[in-house]
């Protein structure tokens, strides 16, 4: 017997995600979905993100993990608004966990949330939040293999922050494999090299923030 389905298994999702967007594009707050797998180092690019843009913007961050506060406390003080999400065991955050967070939130007062997903290059490239970018976050000591491997992640994110290039010395990671995989599977995504540890390349993906802000919000 075959059975067809023929209710999208994301319709909740999707109307949550929906719900979520119209609420930011009303309040002009630019929000960036942050995935990538654990110890890729999001939370230390957020920091340094919130120390040299604070003064320009107001920022907010949500805070995905299977436990704890850790990552939440780390970007309170600096003095930015944080909320955890703590997914006891899920392994991606979904439209719904967000938009009951939102509340929390002065959005009106909000220039810049950024979402910083649960650690994994899998499960959290299928969910839409609400979010107007995507962005992956890759390191160099998890190696070249991981573009490939993980097709559908880097496939739905327009921007890929090769993280812990000062590490470049010491490993045979090779920023011109990672740009060709990337190139093969998504010609309209880029990679910008970074190092959160020695600030190396950060302006350029502050760039690439005011230029997204910019293009939603001042034309």
């Amino acid at each position: 017997m075959k059975i067809t389905l023929r209710t999208d298994v994301l319709t909740n999702n999707n109307i949550a995600a929906k719900y979520n967007r119209d609420l930011f594009m009303s309040t002009k707050t630019l929000v960036i979905n942050l995935m990538s797998s654990p110890g890729a180092g999001k939370t230390t690019l957020l920091e340094e993100t919130v120390r040299q843009l604070s003064d320009k913007y107001r920022i907010a961050v949500i805070e995905g993990d299977l436990a704890t506060e850790r990552d939440a406390d780390r970007i309170r003080a600096l003095g930015a608004r944080a909320v955890q999400i703590n997914t006891h065991g899920g392994c991606h955050l979904d439209a719904r966990m967000v938009a009951a967070t939102l509340p929390e939130f002065d959005l009106e007062d909000t220039n810049l949330l950024f979402i910083e997903n649960v650690g994994n290059l899998v499960c959290p490239s299928g969910y839409d939040l609400g979010q107007q970018h995507k962005v992956a976050v890759l390191s160099v000591p998890e190696g070249n293999d991981k573009i490939p491997k993980y097709p559908v992640m880097f496939r739905r994110t327009e921007l890929v922050l090769l993280n812990k290039i000062d590490l470049l010395p010491y490993l045979d990671f090779r920023i011109d494999e990672a740009e060709r995989d990337l190139e093969g599977i998504n010609p309209d995504s880029k990679i910008i090299p970074v190092s959160a540890r020695t600030k190396e390349g950060l302006e350029r993906w502050y760039s690439w923030i005011e230029e997204a802000y910019q293009s939603c919000y001042q034309h």
